[in-house]
């Protein structure tokens, strides 16, 4: 997501910590859908879906925008569901919105540092991306 306006599904939820596998499920008995459906519409593969609903695959790679997408599919719809809510059941925290501006001025920092600096940002960055232990 490249817009500097907040998600309208980034509000806080109600203290909600469903597991992952079960917030999928109960959305998508709302909206009447299959796995197979949201599969499709979100753009996700249907095994990797599956395997999140089954609770046999973790999350802690997956693209933001994946889940951003799951949600959006969702409310669209009809099933009460929200980014943040999505996040949260999957262990993850809701990422800040970019912009165009702050993600090219990142990059033109990172193509002027040596590859051994850039190695060393990437995995500053990853660390930070880290879910941290509570």
């Amino acid at each position: 997501m490249t817009t500097g306006q907040s998600d309208p599904g980034d509000h806080p939820a109600a203290d909600q910590s469903e597991e992952l596998g079960a917030l999928l499920t109960r959305a998508l008995a709302q909206a009447d859908k299959t796995q197979k459906d949201l599969a499709v519409a979100a753009n996700v593969p249907y095994t990797t879906l599956n395997h999140w609903v089954a609770g046999r695959r973790g999350t802690s790679r997956v693209d933001p925008d994946v889940f951003r997408g799951m949600a959006e599919v969702l409310r669209r719809w009809g099933a009460d569901i929200t980014v943040r809510q999505i996040f949260a059941a999957a262990g993850r925290a809701v990422p800040g919105p970019s912009d165009q501006e702050r993600e090219a001025r990142l990059l033109k920092i990172y193509r002027a540092l040596s590859t051994d600096r850039q190695r060393d940002l990437i995995q500053i960055a990853e660390s930070m991306g880290r879910p941290t232990a509570s």
